[in-house]
């Protein structure tokens, strides 16, 4: 049985359930398989080699997610070839597909976790209540150690843009 974590995260106040661990920097990063289609799966090991920014949330049809995606869209232009920058949510595929082309997102890589909530539930996030993915960040590096975790207590605020980037910058 998944582990249940309370008292932890909240949406407008009310209190959320998180299922799966809280992981930690120095944690090694867990395995997942996520979405890229309806039909192609992907999971940690297609990122080998690469310094992994994991940016989750909610949905991307709300403000706050629309602005973090956007927002790690325009830092991967300095980032280089060594950074992938992946967006998991419960979105279907092909509305992560609508919405990127609406919004001119090309250097992110949506993923959907919908069909299992796989990443949810490894990386701590999966919200028992909703069975939405949890606002969080986490970079992990090219051995796929946990090198910056951020998990929020609020799902509707902004994650810590800057320190998320230089996490990343740190191991370049």
């Amino acid at each position: 049985m998944a582990q249940l974590r309370t008292g932890i995260a909240t949406f407008k106040g009310s209190p959320l359930t998180l299922v799966g661990p809280a992981l930690k920097v120095g944690d090694a990063a867990p395995d997942f398989t996520v979405s890229k289609n309806l039909v192609e799966e992907v999971s940690l090991k297609d990122y080998a080699g690469k310094i992994k920014l994991i940016s989750v949330v909610p949905s991307l049809d709300t403000g706050v997610c629309d602005t973090q995606t956007r927002r790690f869209n325009e830092e991967a232009a300095d980032l280089g070839d060594d950074v992938v920058i992946l967006t998991i949510s419960m979105d279907l595929p092909f509305a992560q597909a609508r919405w990127c082309g609406a919004a001119g997102v090309e250097r992110v890589i949506t993923l959907s976790d919908h069909k299992n909530a796989a990443f949810g539930e490894a990386y701590g996030v999966l919200i028992q209540e909703f069975r939405l993915d949890m606002r969080s960040i986490f970079v992990i590096d090219k051995n796929d150690k946990i090198t910056y975790v951020e998990y929020l207590s609020e799902m509707t605020e902004h994650p810590n843009y800057e320190q998320a980037v230089t996490a990343v910058k740190d191991l370049l």
